[in-house]
């Protein structure tokens, strides 16, 4: 029977080794957290007074004298929008809405909405030229599940958009 209190004290060794060692494993993973609950409306602050200023001051602008970096944050808004409504799924609706948001229309490429055989795409794509060497493009669908925007160089002939692309003529 010697070898029992060994394999006890063993047995309690690695227990307490391993122990030891998930201590510092458990900083590594997040903690759980309390459920934030929104504020009521008896909590909340008022609202500020109108100045007559916009109300989102942090709402991106058109920066006409920018770069398309500058004007990335709008493009992506203006996408994010449009991709949050009915309309997700028309070019027209995302050139419509870069135009009220001030991008030029003359400098705007989209594909087309529908396959060859009256489908809708799995990808849309949409841009604005921007200067002399820059675009932003802006591409959605199912098979991109959220939109991406990004500032991307012009290519040959100052296009956007590789291959063929839909007229703008509305």
């Amino acid at each position: 029977m010697p070898r029992r209190p060994a394999a006890l004290a063993a047995r309690a060794f690695a227990f307490s080794a391993a122990a030891l060692l998930a201590l510092p494993l458990a900083a590594c993973f997040p903690q759980p957290t309390e459920p934030v609950t929104p504020p009521t409306s008896a909590s909340a602050a008022p609202a500020p007074e109108s100045t007559g200023e916009a109300s989102e001051p942090d709402a991106p602008v058109l920066t006409p004298d920018g770069t398309a970096a500058d004007n990335l944050p709008l493009f992506a808004a203006v996408t994010a929008q449009v991709w949050a409504s009915e309309q997700r799924a028309l070019g027209r609706a995302y050139v419509d809405a870069l135009v009220a948001a001030g991008f030029d229309r003359t400098a705007m490429q989209v594909t087309a909405d529908e396959t060859t055989v009256g489908n809708p795409v799995e990808s849309l794509q949409f841009s604005v030229r921007w200067g002399e060497a820059e675009c932003l493009v802006g591409q959605v669908g199912p098979s991109t599940g959220d939109p991406v925007t990004t500032v991307t160089d012009q290519l040959a002939e100052g296009r956007c958009l590789i291959g063929t692309t839909r007229p703008i003529d509305w």
